[in-house]
Protein backbone atom coordinates (compact mmCIF):
# COMPACT_ATOMS: atom_id res chain seq x y z
CA UNK A 1 0.00 0.00 0.00
CA UNK A 2 1.15 3.44 -1.30
CA UNK A 3 0.62 5.97 1.57
CA UNK A 4 1.46 10.05 1.63
CA UNK A 5 1.46 11.47 4.96
CA UNK A 6 0.61 15.38 4.85
CA UNK A 7 1.10 16.69 8.25
CA UNK A 8 2.99 20.45 9.28
CA UNK A 9 4.06 18.92 12.48
CA UNK A 10 7.17 17.10 11.44
CA UNK A 11 8.17 15.43 14.62
CA UNK A 12 4.33 13.76 14.50
CA UNK A 13 4.50 13.41 10.69
CA UNK A 14 7.94 11.38 10.79
CA UNK A 15 6.82 9.24 14.11
CA UNK A 16 3.38 8.16 11.90
CA UNK A 17 6.05 7.77 8.82
CA UNK A 18 7.66 5.21 11.10
CA UNK A 19 4.95 3.44 11.94
CA UNK A 20 3.07 2.79 8.55
CA UNK A 21 6.36 1.91 7.34
CA UNK A 22 6.73 -0.68 9.96
CA UNK A 23 3.53 -1.89 8.87
CA UNK A 24 4.95 -2.81 5.43
CA UNK A 25 3.29 0.15 3.76
CA UNK A 26 5.50 2.44 1.31
CA UNK A 27 4.84 5.85 2.53
CA UNK A 28 5.81 9.56 1.49
CA UNK A 29 5.90 12.41 3.84
CA UNK A 30 5.49 16.51 3.42
CA UNK A 31 5.02 18.78 5.30
CA UNK A 32 2.67 21.17 4.10
CA UNK A 33 -0.12 21.51 1.28
CA UNK A 34 1.65 22.66 -1.76
CA UNK A 35 4.07 19.91 -1.57
CA UNK A 36 1.34 17.58 -1.11
CA UNK A 37 -0.42 18.74 -4.45
CA UNK A 38 2.77 18.04 -5.89
CA UNK A 39 2.97 14.31 -5.20
CA UNK A 40 -0.48 13.43 -5.59
CA UNK A 41 0.19 15.08 -9.21
CA UNK A 42 2.94 12.54 -10.15
CA UNK A 43 2.42 9.43 -8.10
CA UNK A 44 -0.30 6.91 -7.30
CA UNK A 45 -1.61 6.81 -3.49
CA UNK A 46 -3.83 4.29 -1.98
CA UNK A 47 -4.40 6.30 0.62
CA UNK A 48 -3.44 10.26 2.29
CA UNK A 49 -3.13 10.86 5.60
CA UNK A 50 -4.24 14.77 5.71
CA UNK A 51 -3.88 17.21 8.41
CA UNK A 52 -6.27 20.13 7.73
CA UNK A 53 -4.34 22.90 8.85
CA UNK A 54 -1.48 23.20 6.57
CA UNK A 55 0.47 26.16 5.70
CA UNK A 56 0.62 27.24 2.16
CA UNK A 57 -2.23 25.73 0.52
CA UNK A 58 -5.15 24.41 3.10
CA UNK A 59 -5.69 20.67 3.64
CA UNK A 60 -9.44 21.26 2.71
CA UNK A 61 -8.02 22.74 -0.67
CA UNK A 62 -5.74 19.73 -0.79
CA UNK A 63 -8.80 17.43 -0.59
CA UNK A 64 -10.85 19.03 -3.28
CA UNK A 65 -8.22 18.52 -5.86
CA UNK A 66 -7.78 14.73 -5.12
CA UNK A 67 -11.89 14.72 -5.49
CA UNK A 68 -11.61 17.05 -8.65
CA UNK A 69 -8.93 14.88 -10.05
CA UNK A 70 -11.42 11.72 -9.77
CA UNK A 71 -8.49 9.83 -8.10
CA UNK A 72 -9.27 6.81 -6.46
CA UNK A 73 -6.62 7.98 -3.39
CA UNK A 74 -9.02 7.47 0.07
CA UNK A 75 -8.64 10.37 2.67
CA UNK A 76 -8.03 9.94 5.91
CA UNK A 77 -8.06 13.53 7.44
CA UNK A 78 -6.70 14.90 10.73
CA UNK A 79 -7.22 17.67 12.88
CA UNK A 80 -7.26 19.20 16.44
CA UNK A 81 -10.48 19.80 16.47
CA UNK A 82 -12.94 17.23 17.73
CA UNK A 83 -15.75 18.84 17.30
CA UNK A 84 -18.64 17.58 15.48
CA UNK A 85 -19.13 20.31 12.78
CA UNK A 86 -15.99 20.30 11.95
CA UNK A 87 -15.99 16.55 11.41
CA UNK A 88 -18.98 16.97 8.96
CA UNK A 89 -17.30 19.62 7.13
CA UNK A 90 -14.36 17.75 6.24
CA UNK A 91 -16.39 14.51 5.18
CA UNK A 92 -18.53 17.09 3.31
CA UNK A 93 -15.98 18.33 1.20
CA UNK A 94 -14.26 15.12 0.22
CA UNK A 95 -12.64 13.42 2.86
CA UNK A 96 -13.17 9.36 3.16
CA UNK A 97 -12.51 9.28 7.00
CA UNK A 98 -12.16 11.59 9.79
CA UNK A 99 -9.58 11.63 12.96
CA UNK A 100 -8.82 13.46 15.75
CA UNK A 101 -5.79 14.75 17.36
CA UNK A 102 -4.22 13.03 19.39
CA UNK A 103 -4.89 9.73 18.17
CA UNK A 104 -4.15 6.09 19.34
CA UNK A 105 -1.64 5.13 16.71
CA UNK A 106 -3.26 1.74 16.29
CA UNK A 107 -6.51 2.84 15.61
CA UNK A 108 -4.75 4.92 13.02
CA UNK A 109 -3.30 2.44 11.25
CA UNK A 110 -6.87 0.42 10.98
CA UNK A 111 -8.43 3.36 9.34
CA UNK A 112 -5.38 3.52 6.77
CA UNK A 113 -5.68 -0.17 5.94
CA UNK A 114 -9.94 -0.23 5.63
CA UNK A 115 -9.65 2.51 3.81
CA UNK A 116 -6.68 1.49 1.72
CA UNK A 117 -9.05 -1.66 0.73
CA UNK A 118 -11.49 0.67 -0.26
CA UNK A 119 -9.13 1.54 -3.23
CA UNK A 120 -9.70 -1.48 -5.27
CA UNK A 121 -12.06 -4.52 -5.62
CA UNK A 122 -13.28 -4.93 -2.01
CA UNK A 123 -11.17 -8.51 -1.22
CA UNK A 124 -11.39 -9.76 2.30
CA UNK A 125 -9.32 -8.94 4.83
CA UNK A 126 -7.28 -11.88 5.60
CA UNK A 127 -6.07 -13.19 1.44
CA UNK A 128 -5.37 -16.42 0.49
CA UNK A 129 -4.20 -17.63 -2.51
CA UNK A 130 -1.71 -21.06 -3.63
CA UNK A 131 -1.45 -21.96 0.07
CA UNK A 132 -0.52 -19.04 1.48
CA UNK A 133 -2.70 -16.90 3.93
CA UNK A 134 -1.38 -13.41 4.81
CA UNK A 135 -3.53 -11.55 7.27
CA UNK A 136 -2.29 -7.33 6.75
CA UNK A 137 -4.15 -7.01 10.25
CA UNK A 138 -1.93 -8.82 12.15
CA UNK A 139 1.30 -8.85 9.50
CA UNK A 140 0.99 -12.90 9.94
CA UNK A 141 1.82 -14.73 6.90
CA UNK A 142 1.13 -18.73 6.40
CA UNK A 143 1.93 -21.41 3.61
CA UNK A 144 0.11 -24.67 4.10
CA UNK A 145 -0.30 -23.81 7.96
CA UNK A 146 3.26 -23.12 8.66
CA UNK A 147 4.35 -19.32 9.68
CA UNK A 148 6.69 -17.18 7.62
CA UNK A 149 8.74 -14.61 9.07
CA UNK A 150 8.98 -11.81 6.14
CA UNK A 151 10.60 -8.48 6.33
CA UNK A 152 8.74 -5.35 5.53
CA UNK A 153 9.05 -5.18 2.16
CA UNK A 154 8.85 -8.78 1.38
CA UNK A 155 5.65 -8.69 3.19
CA UNK A 156 4.36 -5.63 1.09
CA UNK A 157 5.40 -7.36 -2.15
CA UNK A 158 3.86 -10.73 -1.26
CA UNK A 159 0.46 -8.33 -0.54
CA UNK A 160 0.49 -6.51 -4.26
CA UNK A 161 1.05 -9.66 -6.24
CA UNK A 162 -2.18 -11.54 -3.85
CA UNK A 163 -4.25 -8.72 -4.27
CA UNK A 164 -3.68 -8.85 -7.82
CA UNK A 165 -5.82 -12.77 -8.10
CA UNK A 166 -3.32 -14.03 -10.62
CA UNK A 167 -3.29 -11.09 -12.78
CA UNK A 168 0.59 -10.17 -13.57
CA UNK A 169 2.35 -7.35 -11.81
CA UNK A 170 5.23 -5.34 -13.41
CA UNK A 171 8.47 -4.47 -11.48
CA UNK A 172 7.61 -1.17 -11.92
CA UNK A 173 3.50 -1.61 -10.42
CA UNK A 174 5.91 -3.22 -7.19
CA UNK A 175 8.05 -0.47 -7.11
CA UNK A 176 5.10 2.23 -7.18
CA UNK A 177 3.21 0.15 -4.50
CA UNK A 178 5.86 -0.84 -2.05
CA UNK A 179 8.41 1.26 -1.83
CA UNK A 180 8.33 5.08 -1.44
CA UNK A 181 9.64 8.26 -3.80
CA UNK A 182 13.45 7.86 -2.89
CA UNK A 183 14.01 4.25 -4.22
CA UNK A 184 16.27 4.28 -6.96
CA UNK A 185 14.00 3.80 -9.80
CA UNK A 186 17.08 1.76 -12.07
CA UNK A 187 17.97 -0.39 -9.37
CA UNK A 188 17.36 -4.09 -8.96
CA UNK A 189 15.88 -4.06 -5.79
CA UNK A 190 12.55 -5.81 -6.98
CA UNK A 191 14.08 -8.06 -8.43
CA UNK A 192 16.78 -9.40 -5.46
CA UNK A 193 13.08 -8.88 -3.16
CA UNK A 194 11.35 -11.46 -5.07
CA UNK A 195 14.01 -13.94 -5.04
CA UNK A 196 14.06 -13.33 -1.38
CA UNK A 197 10.48 -13.81 -0.93
CA UNK A 198 10.51 -17.13 -2.91
CA UNK A 199 13.17 -18.42 -0.75
CA UNK A 200 11.62 -17.87 2.26
CA UNK A 201 7.99 -19.40 0.83
CA UNK A 202 9.33 -22.33 -0.07
CA UNK A 203 9.11 -25.36 -2.96
CA UNK A 204 7.55 -25.82 -5.31
CA UNK A 205 7.95 -22.16 -6.37
CA UNK A 206 4.59 -20.32 -6.41
CA UNK A 207 5.26 -16.80 -7.46
CA UNK A 208 6.15 -17.00 -11.43
CA UNK A 209 7.94 -14.65 -13.30
CA UNK A 210 6.04 -13.72 -16.27
CA UNK A 211 9.70 -13.22 -19.31
CA UNK A 212 8.83 -9.11 -20.25
CA UNK A 213 5.59 -8.52 -18.25
CA UNK A 214 6.50 -9.41 -14.42
CA UNK A 215 5.30 -11.48 -11.62
CA UNK A 216 1.95 -13.58 -10.38
CA UNK A 217 0.52 -15.72 -8.44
Amino acid sequence: MRVLVVEDEQLLADAVATGLRREAMAVDVVYDGAAALERIAVNDYDVVVLDRDLPLVHGDDVCRKIVELGMPTRVLMLTASGDVSDRVEGLEIGADDYLPKPFAFSELIARVRALGRRTTVALPPVLERAGIKLDPNRREVFRDGKEIQLAPKEFAVLEVLLRSEGAVVSAEQLLEKAWDENTDPFTNVVRVTVMTLRRKLGEPAVIVTVPGSGYRI
